[in-house]
């Protein structure tokens, strides 16, 4: 009788290492299916932090920043709360006596034009304090109040000066743009808000620069690539704003007198307005803080990240630049003693060079763009 083929002892032998076969591939699959798989990097930055969460994300792409942005803690909320309380009351100081200088009662802004003027901070700190308020973007408001809190020290102590001290040497002024004589002055109103608003304006930059480092936001680098070319620009506007202010930028024109006798015309020098380090004590201070604080913001705007950071700094510093350079200007034509100066105009050409920077800080984009989510896999 012949033998069927598929039994006997081969038979069960094969069964056997077939059955070991086919239990160690299920096993095998069972337990990659139970592994976890790796966690794939995808490059993008963090937004967890100790002391709070994520709480907007935005993902890299070529046209994006791959901004992230965490939760805002409760002091940067104050700082913007802050800068809008210092514009409402800068506003505020417009209308009342500024300063009463022999006898003669000054305002902060005459005319349409000196409002204008006098707007131009008071209008930039509502807008940016309002937004860091609300939580939008907080490094944005953050470097804004921080700058703007740093120019605001010398500017305090030069106001302070010429509402207390400035009678102690008396000087040919140029005060809310009336050449005056500081033989007495009495404060107003107007200066006491003046006070008030710069004052709010310091403490904002404060709270700033005490919640930047509890501030999550960052993104994917794309200003990396033109900083050193910004900072080097910002700088160079920087010396120049200084050497700007340290003349006025509406003077007094030197006077052409004629001796009728002998027909001999000489020039005779007036008194004009004192320059930024002219003044003594307190204002001579306050003035070497401005020209400081000018150079030293100049230099670390455009070193803030993430981008959105250094447009905040360098609007700070545009928007002061710009408003004293526009101060000069509507004093030379509102006053007919006054001429405009060399260096009024420059001041006007480095504010509007600021504004140029703040422009390409917002706009360029030249990091390297993050690969596809598949080329990263």
């Amino acid at each position: 009788m012949s033998r069927d083929a598929r039994t006997g002892p081969a038979h069960d032998r094969a069964g056997r290492a077939e059955g070991r076969r086919s239990g160690a591939a299920s096993r095998n699959s069972s337990a990659g299916a139970s592994r976890p798989r790796p966690r794939v990097d995808r490059g993008l930055p963090s937004a967890r932090r100790p002391g709070g969460s994520a709480t907007s994300a935005t993902l890299a792409g070529p046209q994006t920043d791959g901004l992230v942005v965490g939760a805002v803690p409760p002091i940067a909320r104050l700082a913007g709360a802050l800068l809008v309380l210092a514009a409402l009351v800068s506003v505020a100081a417009l209308f009342p006596t500024y300063l009463v200088v022999a006898g003669r009662p000054l305002s902060s802004a005459a005319g349409f034009a000196g409002v204008l003027v006098a707007l131009v901070v008071p209008l930039v700190h509502l807008l940016v304090g309002g937004w860091l308020a609300r939580g939008a973007v907080p490094k944005f408001g953050l470097a804004y109040a921080g700058t703007s809190g740093a120019l605001a020290v010398g500017q305090l102590l030069i106001e302070i000066y010429r509402g207390r001290s400035s009678t102690s040497r008396s000087a040919v002024e140029v005060l809310a743009g009336e050449r005056v004589l500081t033989s007495s002055v009495e404060v107003g109103a107007g200066w006491v808000l003046g006070v008030v608003a710069l004052s709010l304006t310091v403490l904002a930059g404060i709270c700033g620069a005490a919640a930047w480092g509890r501030t999550v936001m960052d993104d994917g680098g794309p200003l990396d690539a033109v900083r050193s070319g910004l900072a080097g620009a910002a700088v160079l506007l920087g010396v120049t704003t200084v050497l700007c202010l340290a003349l006025p930028a509406a003077d007094v024109p030197d006077q052409l007198v004629t001796d009728p006798t002998t027909g001999l015309q000489t020039v005779v020098t007036r008194e004009g307005p004192q320059a930024l380090l002219e003044r003594p004590g307190m204002a001579l201070l306050g003035g070497l803080l401005l020209a400081g604080a000018v150079v030293l913001c100049s230099v670390i705007a455009p070193s803030l990240r993430p981008r959105l950071a250094s447009v905040g700094g360098l609007l700070a510093v545009t928007v002061t630049v710009l408003a004293a350079a526009l101060t000069g200007l509507r004093d030379a034509v509102s006053s007919d003693d006054l001429d405009w100066t060399v260096p009024g105009a420059g001041l006007v050409l480095t504010g509007l060079g600021y504004a140029v920077l703040t422009v390409l800080a917002w706009r360029l984009r030249r990091g390297r763009p993050e690969p596809p989510p598949d080329a990263r896999l």
